[in-house]
């Protein structure tokens, strides 16, 4: 993997002068010293829950749940999406009903999953899916049906049909697009499981950042929320973007020389 010095040290410049800026404000006494810590009271909270194997098993637990609930979204997103695209009725209705859902807050889930399902690891699922499922939905469906129809033509004429057809011009032509949707869904289904984590589950990032909330530990909250930034930030740039360079790139699409 190729790392970029420059933005390397942008990102630690960045950093740098936020916990400088943070410092200097705490020093300034401008929040009371519960409600803004230090950067050092920060770090020993870091060490606690990391010498406890509190954090360790958090993040294990918090990612289990969401690998799970994030692929059983991909697959019934893409099912639902190219069911649409085949039943040109059922596409244009269910593709108003995905747009209106997926601005649904994923936190508003919570509550129907507590009464439909109960708090367990199913219920924490469930609201998963329901808040990234229709993203990768609207994405199938809107990335097959922009594929330029000069393509379909031009392979038809050359004797592809049916799952030929499918799998050699469909599925390539309309991945670029979809990774950007998987994207989005990945973002989607990562705010949902922190959130649902804090109302429904004993175990996990969410439930720890729940914890410092409780016990106005706000060391042990922002500790918490630097943990599930950093995590969203390294498997988004490190995990997906590069998969989606790598797709634009092979079929032609990135500017890079």
């Amino acid at each position: 993997m190729k790392i970029d010095l420059d933005d390397v040290a942008n990102a630690v410049l960045f950093f740098a002068v936020f916990i400088g800026i943070w410092q200097l404000v705490f020093v300034l006494g401008i929040w009371p010293k519960v409600s803004l810590p230090s950067p050092y009271a920060v770090a020993e909270s870091f060490a606690e829950v990391i010498l406890n194997y509190t954090l360790f098993t958090g993040i294990g637990i918090t990612l289990g749940r969401l690998v799970i609930g994030f692929l059983i979204s991909i697959a019934l997103g893409t099912v639902i999406g190219l069911a649409m695209i085949k039943f040109k009725g059922f596409g244009k209705t269910m593709s108003s009903i995905s747009a209106g859902l997926l601005s649904f807050p994923s936190i508003a889930w919570v509550p129907f999953s507590i009464l439909l399902i109960g708090f367990n690891d199913a219920g924490i699922l469930f609201v998963v899916i329901m808040s990234s499922i229709f993203s990768i939905t609207i994405s199938t469906y809107s990335s097959v049906r922009n594929i330029p129809p000069i393509y379909i033509d031009a392979a038809r004429n050359m004797g592809a049909k049916g799952l030929s057809l499918f799998l050699h011009l469909t599925i390539p032509a309309a991945t670029p697009s979809l990774i950007i949707g998987i994207r989005q869904g990945w973002s989607f289904a990562w705010h949902a499981i922190i959130g649902a984590e804090i109302l429904m589950s004993i175990v996990g990032l969410g439930h720890i950042l729940s914890v410092g909330r409780e016990f106005q530990d706000m060391g042990l909250v922002i500790a918490s929320m630097i943990t599930i930034f950093t995590i969203g930030l390294l498997v988004d740039r490190l995990l997906l973007f590069k998969l989606e360079e790598k797709i634009r790139s092979r079929w032609g699409l990135s500017s890079d020389r």
